[in-house]
Formats: structure tokens, C-alpha cells, sequence
């Protein structure tokens, strides 16, 4: 039965139940699906309709048609590779020291003859670009100044105000002045480590994470301890606590939701267990929020500053990945630390961009930015199930494959004698970049782990560039 007055198109209603019946093998791979005539009158739409359904599971890889013969079953998760294992970080504090590796993998992350599996940002073609370019017009022409003085320190208040607006999906409720507007979420987080530590502290984090998360606390002088981290429900909290007792914390660095690079997203329920803890033993918590919006279910997971009564979650955003990465929209919601993060932003960068800060918030005020969500989850869903089914057929059989609920990246475990650096050096021979696992662990930990990013639309070169990163590590084996 389909729902007329549902917010999903028909056609996406009619691939979801067939893509529903595909994944309990009611209709298994080589089946024959209904002609579109048939399929036509069996849910009462129109043909169009029926052939957007099939056009929508062909670009996600489960069906395909053939010629002269219609549309038959080509894929069923069940298919799906086995889980890469749950990360097992031995448990001491140790000082951050992979920078060398970093700058060697992302040096040429702009080179446009690369074929980049390494940098998880959308393309442009996936972005907004020509309604942006009316904002910022817009923007210029509504601005007194033209957007050439300097913005407030906090950042534009209507910015902040639509802002405030967003949190309401995610059940927050602030307004513009809990809101203080960064030059993107890493700056966020910098200002907000500062806010909370000092140099020689110990800081948490999930085991793997983001480079960058180490980047930033080396530069500050801090140390890390890992916590194992499950691929699918993210961080170990029983585990944390162990740690707590054991070492003296001072803060935490944690994305609950669709951590990079695992994909991992902690229940709700976990989350609202880990503000408990965090906050009986009054141990500030940065929420890296970047990627939530991106989320392929019905609904936006919650933050764990949802749960949040006491200020001790210092949630920190952007507009990075799912809007204008190079407009550095970013914020931090810094609870009962927002005057010490306001004077750090003042010391830090006095004020963000005035422009892009003009622009963005027009460009929210009109109602654009959801619109525009919906296709960058469609796409990003679709991306991530095409690469998982290359690196199928691609890679060894003994490969695990994360099962992302969202964001931009593959967690993908190999056999262990593969050095994923040494991986690295022999594909960017090929003119592809990966991100080897060691950059992920301050302990150099998941050598034989990558991860690959799916920003980038499924074609003919990324078909190619998993065929050969595959066929490497199929050579590097023997």
C-alpha cells in the first residue's frame, strides 16, 4: 500500500519495497522483476513512476537491465563482506607523532590527473553551486557594507539564528547567542581542546579516528589514550570508563555519528549513557557533529549534546561536508564554556569570513539547504553500495567491509600481510591515492586497513581504480 501523502516520492516508495524483498530473498539474485507494465498496474502509478523505481535500484546496483529481456535481481546484502574487526588499542597514554605520513598521503589531495580515494569532501557536482553563487550575490548586495568589514566575533547573528533552527532536528534547543561561528569544525575543535586542556593533559579518543583529531592535539602539546571502538556502534563505553578510573582524563574527542573512518553510529541510547558518565565525573566532551547530517536512514540521529543538562558537551559542526567545504562554515555549541571559547576565537582569528557567512545564512533562510540534503543522502547511499559491491568483485575474499549508516568512508580490513602505506606508495604509481589505516591510530595501529572514500559518483575510472587497488593487494599477498 502506498502512502499518498508521505514526504517520499511514490517511485522511491515502490524501490523500497522491492529493494525490501530483495534483501529477505523473497527475490533472490537472477530473478526476473515484473515488467514495468506490470508493475504499473500492480501499485496503481504511472509508468514513469515504475521505470524511476527500477532507474533508482539500477544506480544503487541491485537490479540490471537486459536488453530485449527487462529488469532482473543483481545484488542482495547478504552479500555483504564480513565486519572488520573491533579495535583493540593497547591502553596507555602516548604522545601523537604521524605527521610525516600525513603530509606524504595528502600532498597532492588537489591534483586533478589523481584519481582521489583518499579525501572525503563531496564534489562540486554533488553541491549547490549555482544557488550559492545567488547567495553570495545576494549576499553583497543585502549587506550594508558590502561584506567587506569585519563580522562579529561570535559571527553573523543570522547565521546563528538559522543555525539554532537546524538544532531542532536533532532535539536541541538554543539560541543565537549559545551558538559561536568558526572557520570550520577543525578550527572548532581546536578552540574548544584549548578551551579545556593544557599542554601535558590527556585526552580520549576513539581508536580509529580522524588524523586530524591527532594533529590538533599534538599541536597542543596533549596526549591521547585510545578507546576501542565497535564498527558499528562506535565507542566502547564500559571501556572508556575502565580508563577513567585508571588515568586522569581531562577531555574527551569523540563523533558519535558516522565516525570517520569507521562509519560507526552510536545508538541513542549509548549516547545518552555517555553524557552520564562524562558528566558524574565532570570530564569535558567535544562532539565532532560533522557528519550526522548525511545519514541514509528515515531520521537524524541525535548528538549526545542532546542529552546534555550540565554544559560539559561542547558540540562542534559544519557546513563543510554537506554544503560549501571551501566557504569554512563551521560552529561550536560550547554549553558552560562558551565565554572562555568566545575569548579564544577573538585571540584565535578575530572574526570569520563576513561574506560566506552572509551567504550561507540567506541560502538556509530560504529553505534550499534540506532540499538539497535529500539528493546528497540519495547519492551518497547510492555511491557507498556500488563501491561496497566493486570491492567484492575487486578485492580478496578475505576482505571486511564497513557498513556505513552514513557520512563519506569505507573502513576496509585486508590480510595481514599487507602494509597499507606500502599499498599506498604502489597505487599512487597508478595515479589513485587511498588513506592507509596507520594514519588513524597514534600507536600505528591498522597497517592492514584502509580506508576509501565514496564522495565520488560511481563511474567507469572508479571501477578501474578499485580493479587495480584490488588486483595490488591480491599481488602484494603472494
Amino acid at each position: 500500500m502506498l502512502r499518498k501523502n508521505s514526504d517520499d516520492h511514490l517511485y522511491l516508495q515502490v524501490a523500497d519495497g522491492i529493494e525490501k524483498m530483495i534483501g529477505e530473498e523473497v527475490l533472490k539474485i537472477g530473478d526476473k522483476l515484473p515488467s514495468v507494465r506490470v508493475l504499473s498496474d500492480e501499485y496503481g502509478i504511472s509508468m514513469g513512476t515504475a521505470f524511476q523505481a527500477y532507474y533508482h535500484l539500477e544506480g544503487k546496483g541491485l537490479i540490471e537491465a537486459r536488453p530485449k529481456s527487462g529488469y532482473y535481481v543483481r545484488f542482495n546484502f547478504r552479500r555483504f563482506p564480513r565486519l572488520p574487526e573491533k579495535s583493540d588499542p593497547e591502553p596507555f597514554v602516548n604522545e601523537v607523532s604521524i605527521e610525516d605520513m600525513i603530509s606524504t598521503v595528502y600532498r597532492n589531495m588537489s591534483t586533478d590527473d589523481l584519481l582521489n580515494f583518499s579525501v572525503a569532501v563531496p564534489p562540486v557536482e554533488l553541491l549547490p553551486a549555482a544557488k550559492l553563487n545567488k547567495a553570495l550575490v545576494h549576499a553583497i548586495r543585502a549587506s550594508k557594507d558590502h561584506g567587506i568589514n569585519y563580522e562579529h566575533v561570535q559571527g553573523n547573528k543570522d547565521l546563528r539564528k538559522q543555525l539554532s533552527k537546524l538544532a531542532f532536528n536533532w532535539g536541541g534547543k538554543f539560541s543565537a547567542d549559545d551558538i559561536v561561528v568558526t572557520a570550520g569544525c577543525l578550527e572548532a575543535l581546536n578552540i574548544c581542546l584549548r578551551a579545556v586542556t593544557k599542554p601535558g593533559d590527556t585526552v580520549a579518543i576513539e581508536s580509529p579516528t580522524y588524523f586530524g583529531i591527532f594533529q590538533a592535539i599534538e599541536n597542543l602539546g596533549l596526549k591521547v589514550l585510545e578507546i576501542p571502538t565497535d564498527p558499528v556502534t562506535g565507542l566502547d563505553i564500559d571501556e572508556l570508563a575502565k580508563a577513567i578510573k585508571k588515568f586522569k582524563v581531562s577531555a574527551c574527542v569523540f563523533v558519535p555519528n558516522f565516525n570517520n573512518p569507521l562509519g560507526s553510529c552510536m545508538p541513542d541510547e549509548k549516547k545518552k549513557l555517555l553524557v552520564e558518565l562524562i558528566t558524574k565525573h565532570k570530564i569535558p566532551l567535544i562532539e565532532d557533529d560533522i557528519y550526522s547530517e548525511l545519514y541514509f536512514g528515515r531520521h537524524r540521529p541525535k548528538t549526545c549534546k542532546t542529552f546534555d543538562k550540565e554544559g560539559w558537551v561542547l558540540l562542534c559542526g559544519s557546513l563543510s561536508k554537506s554544503l560549501a567545504p571551501g566557504y569554512r562554515i563551521g560552529w561550536a555549541i560550547p554549553g558552560r564554556f562558551t565565554e572562555k571559547v568566545m575569548r579564544l576565537k577573538l585571540v584565535h582569528t578575530v572574526s570569520g569570513v563576513a561574506i560566506t557567512q552572509l551567504a550561507v545564512a540567506h541560502f538556509l533562510s530560504i529553505g534550499r539547504y534540506e532540499y538539497h540534503l535529500k539528493n546528497l543522502r540519495k547519492a551518497l547511499h547510492t555511491q557507498c553500495l556500488r563501491y561496497i559491491q566493486g570491492i567484492i568483485q575487486y578485492f580478496p575474499p578475505d576482505t571486511k567491509v564497513s557498513r556505513p549508516q552514513g557520512g563519506f568512508v569505507l573502513w576496509i580490513e585486508v590480510n595481514k600481510k599487507i602494509n597499507s602505506f606500502k599499498l599506498y606508495q604502489e597505487t599512487v604509481k597508478h595515479q589513485i591515492s587511498i588513506a592507509p589505516g596507520q594514519i588513524f591510530s597514534s600507536q600505528g595501529q591498522f597497517r592492514n586497513c584502509l580506508r576509501i572514500s565514496y564522495a565520488r559518483p560511481w563511474d567507469a575510472d572508479v571501477e578501474r581504480g578499485l580493479r587495480i587497488v584490488g588486483e595490488l593487494i591480491k599481488k602484494m599477498i603472494k
